[in-house]
C-alpha cells in the first residue's frame, strides 16, 4: 500500500444551459472510480464539481425563457441530483461559478496577474451583430476554421483540429443568433499575456514533464511551434488571450472596469477552487492552508475538446498568480455508439441517462461497461448495445455473481471451513496489487480483464473439483472446503470490483458479513469459522427489450410504420447524400405548416456591398410583389433569372437584413459544401403558375 495521499479532484464543469448528457456521465463515472480507488488505499480526497453558470449563452437562454440568469441556472442545477445519485457518482461538493467564492477568487487571480505584469488592455475590432445590437460572444460566431477549413466552427477554437484563434480569423463568419453577417466595431479589451516569455518557458516545461498523457503532451507541443495565420502571416508560439467581454453579459465584472466582464473561460476553471473553498469553509477548514500544503495533489478529469484551456491558460493563470498548478490533467475521448456513430436522439442512437434509469436498467451495468472500455488514454470509446448486453451478462452474472450463488450451496450454515488451498486458482495478493496499480493508472479496461480472468479460473477450479459429486460421495467436508475457497475468492473479486460497482460490492459485503473492503484487507482471508449470510440474488441480467426501448427514437421523430428509422447504405454508396445526413423525421402536419408557392422572378439584381446575395422581386400571385434576398450570386447572373419560375417559402417571417427586408426564401439545391457541387435554384415545369401551392 502506498503512503496516504492528499488529493483535490475535479471533473470539467458542465455548462448550466441544459441537462447532463451521457458524455458528462461517462466522465463523472471515470473520475468517481478513481476517487473510490484512492479512498480504498487510504488517500484523503476532496472530489468537487460545480455548474459553469456564466456567459452570454445563458444570458440569452434565460431571456428567452423569461427568467433571470440566476433563476435559469438554479432551475438547471435543481435537476442535477437524479443523475449523480442514479449512477452512484459521489461528489463531496457541488457548487456554482456564480457563488460568492468564485467572484472573490476570480477577481483576486486577475489582480495578482495584473500585479505580475501579465494583463494589458488593447482597443480591438470585435464582431457586432447589427440585428441583435450586441457584441457577439465567440461561441455565437461561426464560420470556417482558418487552419483546417472545417465549416461551422466556433469563434474561439476548432473542434476538428483543435486550433485556437480570434473570431476575426474565421472565414465567412456569421452570427449564430440571427444569421446576419457580423460587422466589426472597436472596443477596449483586457488580455492575459500568454505570449510573455515567462509563460512560454513555464508551459514548455510544465506540459512535457509527465503530468499529461503522452498523446496529449505531443499534441500540446504543436501549439508552441510556428503557425500560419488566416491573413497569410506567421506567428510563433502562444498568442495572448482575450479575457474580457462587453456588457450586456452575465458574469463577474472586472475590478475598476465598469461594463467589462471576465470571459467565462477565465472564471470557469477558478470554479474548481471556489467549490473546494465552499466545501472547506462549511467544514471550518482553512482553504489557504489546505492549498499551501506541498503534499496536496491537484487532479482534473476533462474531455479532449477542452485541452487548450486546461493545459495552457489554466496552469499559466495559476502559476503567475502565485497559486498551485495541477499535478495531473487526465484527458478522455468522446463516447460514440455502434462502431463510431455520433450520438443522435432523433435517429434512435442517443443514450439518455435519465431514460436509462427510468427503464429500470441497473446503473452499475453502465458503470461496468464504460469502465471496461476506458484505457487511461485519450481515446474515443464506443457503446454497442449487443456488446453491452453480452459483456454484462457474461462477466457480471455468468462469471462473478455465479461464483457466490454456486459456492454457498456447499457450505452448510454458511460457516467457512478450510480454505481449499489445494485448488490454488489465483494468487489473491498478486491479483489485488495488479488491479490496484491498474486503477491508479486509470487503465480500467485491463483491470477488469484481469478480474474476469481470475473469475474464470475460480469457476474452472470449482467445476474441476465438482463439489456436487463430492457431496453425493459423502465427502461433505471436501465439498465445503471447495465452496469456502470460492467464497473467499468471491470476496477478493468483490474488493477488486468495488470502485466500479460500489452498490453491488456493498450488497456482497452484507452477504459475506465481512468488513468494508479496501486494498489493505482485500486479499486477507475471512478465515475458517467465519459465517456468511443467506444468499440472495445480487444482480439481474440485461433484457434485450430494455435496450430496444433505450434506443427507441422519441415520439414524433420515428420513421413511418414499416420503414426503419435508419438504414445502412448499400456497399459502396455514400451514407450521407449530398454531403450531409438526412434530417430527423417529421410528421405530415409538420410539413403542412411550410407554405411552398410557385413564384415568378420579375426582376433580379446584384446587392451592393455583398458578394453572395442577389435581390429578387417575386410575383407570388398576391397582387403585389415580394422582395427576397438569396445567397446565389456565385451561381447565377441576375439577367439569367428574370422571367423564370421558382419555388419559395411564402410563410417565412420577414427578416430585416443589412440591405433591406427579405420576405421569404427561394429554394435551391446544393451539396453540403456548395462549392463542391454548385447551387441550383428550383425551377418548376412549364404550366405552373405564380401562387400555386407545392404539396
Amino acid at each position: 500500500m502506498p503512503a496516504q495521499r492528499k488529493l483535490f479532484v475535479t471533473t470539467a464543469l458542465p455548462y448550466a444551459n441544459g441537462n447532463f448528457h451521457i458524455g458528462h456521465i461517462m466522465e463523472y463515472i471515470q473520475a468517481d472510480i478513481w476517487v473510490r480507488h484512492q479512498r480504498m488505499q487510504g488517500s484523503d480526497v476532496n472530489f468537487v464539481g460545480a455548474n459553469d453558470a456564466h456567459g452570454a449563452p445563458i444570458m440569452i437562454a434565460a431571456e428567452k425563457a423569461g427568467k433571470t440568469p440566476q433563476q435559469f441556472v438554479a432551475d438547471i442545477a435543481a435537476g442535477r441530483k437524479p443523475y449523480l445519485d442514479g449512477f452512484h457518482i459521489r461528489f463531496d461538493n457541488w457548487h456554482s461559478t456564480d457563488g460568492p467564492e468564485n467572484h472573490e477568487l476570480a477577481r483576486q487571480v486577475y489582480l495578482d496577474l495584473k500585479a505580475n505584469g501579465l494583463i494589458e488592455t488593447r482597443v480591438i475590432e470585435q464582431f457586432f451583430d447589427p440585428e441583435k445590437n450586441m457584441f457577439l460572444p465567440d461561441r455565437f460566431i461561426k464560420g470556417e476554421c482558418p487552419r483546417c477549413h472545417s465549416k461551422d466552427q466556433y469563434g474561439d477554437n476548432c473542434e476538428v483540429c483543435g486550433a485556437v484563434y480570434a473570431p476575426t480569423d474565421l472565414i465567412n463568419p456569421y452570427s449564430a443568433l440571427s444569421g446576419a453577417t457580423p460587422v466589426l466595431r472597436s472596443s477596449e479589451h483586457f488580455f492575459f499575456r500568454l505570449s510573455d516569455p515567462r509563460c512560454v518557458q513555464f508551459l514548455e516545461r510544465w506540459t512535457q514533464d509527465g503530468r499529461l498523457q503522452p498523446e496529449v503532451a505531443n499534441k500540446v507541443r504543436e501549439w508552441f511551434t510556428v503557425r500560419e495565420n488566416a491573413d497569410g502571416t506567421k506567428s510563433e508560439g502562444l498568442g495572448d488571450w482575450d479575457i474580457s467581454r462587453d456588457a450586456p453579459y452575465f458574469g463577474i465584472e472586472i475590478p475598476d472596469a465598469a461594463g467589462k466582464y471576465f470571459y467565462v473561460w477565465l472564471d470557469a476553471p477558478i470554479g474548481y477552487l471556489a467549490s473546494l473553498k465552499n466545501l472547506l469553509d462549511r467544514r471550518g477548514q482553512d482553504y489557504a492552508a489546505y492549498m499551501a500544503d506541498p503534499a496536496l495533489e491537484q487532479v482534473h478529469f476533462i474531455g479532449k475538446d477542452i485541452v487548450t484551456f486546461h493545459t495552457l491558460f489554466w496552469p499559466a493563470m495559476l502559476k503567475f498568480s502565485g497559486r498551485k498548478t495541477p499535478d495531473n490533467i487526465f484527458v478522455h475521448g468522446f463516447l460514440t455508439v455502434n462502431n463510431g456513430e455520433k450520438m443522435s436522439k432523433s435517429r434512435g442512437t442517443g443514450l439518455d441517462p435519465l431514460k436509462y434509469l427510468s427503464l429500470g436498467m441497473n446503473p452499475e451495468w453502465l458503470r461496468y461497461y464504460l469502465a471496461a472500455k476506458l484505457s487511461g488514454r485519450n481515446e474515443d470509446i464506443d457503446f454497442n448495445p449487443e456488446d453491452f448486453m453480452a459483456r454484462v451478462n457474461s462477466d457480471l452474472i455468468g462469471k462473478y455473481v455465479n461464483i457466490a450463488s454456486r459456492a454457498v450451496k456447499f457450505v452448510p450454515g454458511g460457516k467457512l471451513t478450510g480454505t481449499g488451498a489445494s485448488l490454488a486458482a489465483i494468487d489473491a495478493s498478486a491479483l489485488c496489487e495488479s488491479v490496484r496499480s491498474l486503477y491508479e493508472s486509470r487503465d480500467y479496461a485491463r483491470a477488469l480483464r484481469e478480474i474476469m480472468a481470475a473469475a474464470d479460473l475460480v469457476n474452472t477450479a470449482f467445476d474441476h473439483a465438482a463439489p456436487w459429486k463430492l457431496a453425493k460421495e459423502g465427502k461433505g467436508a471436501e465439498a465445503a472446503a471447495v465452496g469456502s475457497y470460492c467464497l473467499e475468492m468471491f470476496k477478493v473479486l468483490t474488493a477488486c470490483l468495488r470502485p466500479v460497482l460500489p452498490e453491488l460490492a456493498t450488497q456482497a459485503q452484507a452477504f459475506l458479513k465481512c468488513a468494508a473492503l479496501d486494498w489493505s484487507n482485500a486479499a486477507t482471508p475471512m478465515g475458517e469459522g467465519h459465517v456468511v449470510g443467506d444468499y440472495k440474488h445480487l444482480m439481474q441480467r440485461v433484457d434485450a427489450k430494455q435496450l430496444d426501448a433505450l434506443f427507441e427514437a422519441p415520439a414524433g421523430e420515428q420513421a413511418p410504420a414499416g420503414q426503419p428509422a435508419a438504414q445502412s447504405p448499400p456497399e459502396g454508396e455514400a451514407s450521407a447524400p449530398g454531403g450531409e445526413e438526412i434530417a430527423p423525421g417529421i410528421t405530415i402536419d409538420d410539413f403542412a405548416r411550410v407554405d411552398l408557392r410557385i413564384a415568378k422572378i420579375l426582376n433580379c439584381e446584384a446587392v451592393e456591398g455583398s458578394t453572395k446575395l442577389l435581390r429578387l422581386t417575386l410575383d407570388v400571385g398576391e397582387g403585389r410583389t415580394r422582395n427576397v434576398f438569396s445567397g446565389i450570386a456565385s451561381a447565377y447572373k441576375p439577367q439569367d433569372l428574370v422571367g423564370k419560375l421558382t419555388v419559395m417559402v411564402a410563410n417565412l417571417a420577414p427578416r430585416k437584413m443589412k440591405f433591406g427586408i427579405s420576405e421569404g426564401m427561394v429554394l435551391a439545391a446544393s451539396d453540403a459544401d456548395d462549392k463542391a457541387g454548385g447551387i441550383y435554384v428550383l425551377n418548376p415545369w412549364p404550366g405552373a403558375q405564380p401562387g400555386m401551392r407545392v404539396r
